[in-house]
């Protein structure tokens, strides 16, 4: 059974960043993907960012390409989310998540709030 604890939310004022960290454990094998997600107030939640692990690649949603960044530590089973230039927009609830063994997990999420 795979963990996810998410850290690094908070208040910030628009124009300017966060890191957001997620914390993997039990994990007994390699995941396949790490993604970030997020949901707004009274919307779905929705695809953010993904590091393919296998082809070490990254992919984003159109809203946040060239402002946040994913990241992976393999050694500390870390995933990181860089997020520059925020806008209200990106206030949600931003969750880790991760697929190992075709099971998909998720973390409890952390809010992001972004003032204007």
């Amino acid at each position: 059974q795979v963990q996810l604890v998410e850290s690094g939310g908070g208040v910030v004022q628009s124009g300017g960043s966060l890191k957001l960290s997620c914390a993997a454990s039990g994990s007994g094998g390699r995941p396949t993907v790490s993604d970030w997600f997020r949901q707004k107030p009274g919307k779905e939640r929705e695809f953010v960012a993904r590091f393919s692990v296998i082809a070490n690649t990254t992919s984003y949603a159109t809203s946040v390409e060239g402002r946040f960044t994913i990241a992976r530590d393999n050694a500390n089973n870390m995933v990181y989310l860089q997020m520059n230039d925020l806008v209200p927009e990106d206030t949600a609830v931003y969750y880790c998540s991760t697929i190992e063994s075709s099971r998909r997990y998720w973390g409890q999420g952390t809010q992001v709030t972004i003032s204007s």
